[in-house]
């Protein structure tokens, strides 16, 4: 009887610590799911942290590399109070933890006092929220965490890199370049000065000044009155004056996809103006003049009216006053510059507002010209980013007189010479200032 007792209390025994061992288990299971729901939101706050950082730091060093002021001897701190706004903006317009970002918990800095400043300045983005509610830790005592991520942007220009690389700059290979193969002379002036854009072997800008002018103008006592228009292929370079480049696969490929309505019916030479060509163009690459000038087929009359009938397609102009985006004159000093956008931009909640990018500014190639004709191929030293000014219709300038030419305003340049090497830098766009995050990988 004693030992059927005993036999009987320890099967009971044995029942109270599988009861145990159940609640116990249950409660850590439970415990792990609801620290999971926790940790979970954490990492998502985590990652919407660094999306708000990526896209702010991207948006501010885009407002460096559109201010012209990369190309300009002051370098780019004269836009750093721009590119500040707008960096705290892009990041407040992002929510972490369901929350929007508040003014005070981003922080915008730059690579101020680096050598390299003026040519390859950096804009970095910390977010950072302190209140992340928890749900689950509360058993803990912990009610609230902090999240944050930090990004860092570049703007490079090559222009300058060489002096800081032992002579050597890095390529850029902008998108988007338009078929303009312009001669490295001064555009703004007569052939009567001669003065080159970029030091042809280095890339180095020779006048800095040029940043903010354009042509026509009536500056100075050699001013180029004339607009940007063809230069018969077989002829000398002329300032301000591009040779059209080949429409083809190896150089400027036909884009076919995002094109504006306004382009049905275009020839491919207007198509590469009117949409994107799709091909990073380098620098330090070549590039084929085209032979086509006889027999070239317009879709107008002749190259020059192409040319002004793409290009008011692509800026949205249709004849009227205020329907292109224009450089805001209201922001001084200027550079740096800011873009207004007109009555016909496509973007409609940006219209009478400042814009980080417009259609009427475009990258033009700088080619190298020995003395003389140029010859195919041609060597691309640098470009040029102008802006394309409402003026773009047919312009009575002489010489000669009811030449259809287009006005255009210098907002960036950047060479990088013959002797640029290594892998070019693709950038963010076509801007020749390549813009791209280099923090985090």
């Amino acid at each position: 009887m004693r030992r059927k007792k005993n036999m009987s209390g320890r099967k009971n025994e044995q029942g109270l610590i599988i009861t145990l061992v159940a609640v116990f288990v249950l409660f850590v299971v439970g415990a792990m799911a609801a620290l999971s729901i926790d940790v979970v939101t954490l990492y998502t706050a985590r990652s919407e942290a660094q999306l708000a950082a990526d896209g702010a730091a991207l948006a501010g060093a885009r407002e460096l590399a559109n201010s012209g002021l990369t190309s300009t001897a002051a370098g780019p701190i004269g836009a750093e109070p721009l590119a500040t706004m707008v960096a705290t903006q892009v990041a407040t317009g992002n929510s972490v933890g369901g929350r929007a970002l508040k003014t005070t918990e981003v922080a915008v800095t730059f690579n101020d006092g680096s050598e390299t400043f003026t040519t390859d300045p950096h804009v970095t983005v910390t977010v950072q929220r302190l209140d992340l509610p928890t749900f689950f830790a509360r058993v803990w005592g912990v009610t609230k965490v902090a999240v944050g991520a930090s990004a860092t942007a570049e703007a490079y220009n090559p222009s300058g890199a060489a002096f800081f690389n032992g002579g050597v700059a890095t390529p850029v290979a902008p998108l988007c370049v338009k078929p303009w193969l312009l001669p490295n002379i001064d555009p703004t002036q007569t052939l009567a000065t001669g003065n080159p854009i970029f030091n042809s072997a280095s890339g180095a800008i020779v006048n800095p000044n040029l940043v903010g002018e354009g042509w026509p103008n009536t500056v100075g006592p050699n001013h180029n009155v004339d607009g940007l228009y063809e230069r018969n292929v077989g002829s000398a370079p002329r300032p301000g004056r591009y040779y059209p480049g080949a429409i083809d696969a190896a150089d400027f490929p036909v884009p076919t996809q995002a094109l504006p309505a306004c382009s049905a019916g275009f020839t491919t030479y207007q198509l590469a103006i009117a949409g994107c060509v799709p091909q990073p163009i380098s620098c330090g690459a070549t590039a084929t003049i085209n032979m086509d000038v006889v027999p070239y087929v317009p879709h107008t009359t002749n190259r020059n009216a192409d040319t002004v009938e793409a290009v008011e397609c692509l800026i949205h102009y249709n004849g009227g006053a205020g329907q292109t985006d224009s450089i805001d004159g209201t922001v001084l000093p200027s550079p740096p510059f800011e873009f207004l956008a007109g009555s016909d931009n496509p973007v409609a909640s940006a219209i009478g507002n400042d814009v980080l990018v417009s259609d009427s500014l475009v990258t033009i190639p700088v080619i190298n010209n020995p003395p003389g004709t140029p010859t195919n191929p041609v060597t691309v030293i640098g470009f040029l980013q102008v802006f394309l000014n409402p003026q773009s219709t047919t312009m009575p300038l002489p010489p000669p007189a009811g030449m259809n030419q287009i006005a255009v305003t210098i907002i960036n340049m950047a060479g990088c010479g013959t002797g640029a090497t290594g892998q070019p830098i693709l950038g963010n766009g076509a801007s020749p200032v390549a813009v791209r995050l280099i923090s985090p990988p």
